[in-house]
């Protein structure tokens, strides 16, 4: 692994974190149920690790206020435009996998 210096490590970190929400406001037709049964965490997780970050930082940052950061939009809007009902199958699933969430 190349010797890389924090703040170019932080940078690097950064401009991963940023392609990833862009590439999850491409992929509107993938629903969180989809990525928290997948992958562990959803749209939702990275806007509360984002609202947790800024709090660390002393930053006030609002859930809605985060979640809007990570959607690019309101999450209402979103929910409104790309949110689908689960499935019967994605919704044990999500159960089996998060007890008691």
């Amino acid at each position: 692994m190349p010797d890389i210096d924090q703040p170019t490590q932080t940078e690097l970190e950064a401009a991963a974190f940023r392609r990833l929400v862009q590439h999850l406001r491409e992929r509107n037709d993938v629903q969180n149920i989809d990525l928290m049964n997948m992958a562990g965490f959803c749209r939702n997780c990275l806007s509360k690790w984002y609202r947790a970050a800024a709090e660390e930082k002393g930053i006030p940052l609002s859930d809605p206020d985060a979640r809007e950061i990570i959607y690019g939009m309101p999450y209402k809007e979103w929910q409104a435009k790309y949110q689908k009902e689960a499935s019967a199958e994605q919704k044990a699933k999500f159960a089996a996998a998060n007890p008691g969430h």
